[in-house]
């Protein structure tokens, strides 16, 4: 049974990076979209960033773009997620899921979803 499994968080100060990542069991991604969703406490779900497994293409949520990078190891079926200049808004439970669709202009989650993991940007 495919899964995925999130790893990376943890408490960074305002200002520093982490990089998450996702291990994908299983071709659940080959043609398809995969992304990284958050969600804070008493927040809805938030897209994050999205990922052509295949073709590498990149989509952004419009206010992350500038400080996150999305991208993927085909060869490790691996998806990362690598973010700079964190702020305390950033701070969330970050899962990664697939594969997704863009139903504009919301991007609509998949089946698949990890654990997540917990990201926190303190001082």
């Amino acid at each position: 049974q495919a899964q995925l499994e999130e790893s990376g968080g943890g408490l960074v100060q305002p200002g520093g990076s982490l990089r998450l990542s996702c291990a994908v069991s299983g071709p659940i991604f080959n043609g398809r979209i995969a992304a990284w969703f958050r969600q804070a406490p008493g927040q809805e779900r938030e897209f994050v960033a999205a990922i052509g497994w295949s073709n590498g293409l990149t989509y952004y949520a419009e206010s992350l773009k500038d400080r996150f990078t999305i991208s993927r190891d085909r060869a490790e079926n691996t998806m990362y997620l690598q973010m700079t200049n964190l702020k305390p808004e950033d701070t969330a439970v970050y899962y990664c899921n697939g594969p997704v669709f863009l139903r504009d202009p919301k991007w609509v989650p998949g089946n698949y979803w990890g654990r997540g993991t917990q990201v926190t940007v303190s001082s």
